[in-house]
């Protein structure tokens, strides 16, 4: 079956997040804003380039309503701030007026960031790696300081069970394709569950959650990590993997080269490897369930109008066969190991 866009009568939070919404909450927080208003690419939050008078723009999310409570918000700000005066290089939230980072308007949380420019980093370059490592291992230094009490944990196969009910209780897989996608997720679970096993136990810290390509400026040989919404508690390794690409040899270099910067500032389990393709696998379920739960946004079925077609689930097939494979075959290995 297919799923079609939500009637046009059908109302969502963000309907009422409109220019004027954006700029008054931006004057009830005390800025001195000059009008202009740029919209910028993001789907969970609403992210905007506000301009001020006599002063650089400024970059104003507004949190999704009802995806993390206030208490979680400011973990998020009260981590990222930490990580800012260890001097680890991070976007973090400003001080408002009012002295706090977080403010409300109306049903709208938000947070307003310094404007920074730059590019994804090359991550086919060692040396990029290695510098990508000595910052994460110092962010991972921080991250083990304390837990989290609000924020949640990686649940890396509860989490996989889980989105793949809400995708069968949802009825988004086609029904002709419903029994090779429950025997392929039977096997997926299955194999997930012993490659964790195989990973013995692990020690969880605080991470940034989220670390991909996109998720890094550089600029003038800086490096600047953004975007912690979704920091979490969780084992080193899902920091590194979303930096490896291409095949098996060539992630076993790029991990490599990671790690030797790593190593620097705090010790790596290599055990985790083998938590690299249960995490591939449960990122994949994860991305067919976000979009499934954010459907009656306006914003998914008009940017994402692919996903709700019997390709997209035949495609879906194919690649999750791919790391069922991958599953099956041996842990990543790192150059000079056995």
């Amino acid at each position: 079956m297919t799923h079609d866009a939500p009637a046009a009568a059908s109302t969502h939070p963000y309907d009422s997040l409109t220019p004027d919404t954006i700029l008054d909450a931006m004057e009830s927080a005390g800025f001195h804003i000059n009008g202009r208003l740029f919209a910028l690419n993001s789907y969970e939050n609403r992210v905007y380039q506000i301009g001020l008078d006599e002063a650089s723009p400024v970059i104003a999310k507004f949190y999704r309503p009802g995806r993390w409570t206030e208490l979680q918000i400011r973990e998020e700000h009260d981590f990222s701030r930490e990580l800012s005066e260890a001097d680890i290089p991070i976007v973090a939230p400003l001080s408002m007026p009012s002295g706090d980072t977080l403010a409300r308007h109306g049903e709208f949380l938000f947070a307003v960031f310094p404007q920074r420019g730059g590019q994804a980093p090359d991550v086919s370059v060692p040396d990029t790696l290695y510098r990508l490592g000595q910052w994460l291992g110092q962010l991972h230094n921080i991250g083990a300081r304390q837990s989290f009490q609000h924020r949640p944990a990686l649940a890396l196969l509860d989490g996989l069970v889980a989105n793949n009910q809400l995708l069968i209780d949802g009825n988004w897989v086609p029904a002709d394709l419903r029994p090779a996608w429950d025997s392929l997720l039977r096997d997926l679970i299955e194999l997930c569950a012993a490659r964790i096993d195989d990973a013995g136990p692990l020690v969880n810290l605080r991470l940034h959650g989220d670390c991909h390509a996109g998720n890094i400026l550089c600029r003038d040989e800086q490096m600047l990590f953004v975007d912690l919404d979704d920091c979490r508690t969780g084992p080193a390794i899902q920091d590194m993997w979303l930096l490896l690409n291409g095949e098996d040899a060539e992630r076993g270099a790029q991990l490599g080269e990671l790690l030797e910067g790593y190593e620097m500032f705090r010790d790596f389990n290599r055990r985790e490897r083998h938590l690299i393709e249960p995490l591939r696998c449960y990122r994949q379920i994860a991305h067919c369930a976000w979009l499934a739960r954010r459907w009656d946004d306006p914003a998914f079925p008009r940017f994402f109008p692919w996903f709700g077609q019997p390709r997209f689930w035949s495609d879906q097939i194919l690649s999750l066969r791919e790391q069922l494979a991958a599953l099956q075959s041996p842990s990543l290995s790192l150059p000079g190991q056995f």
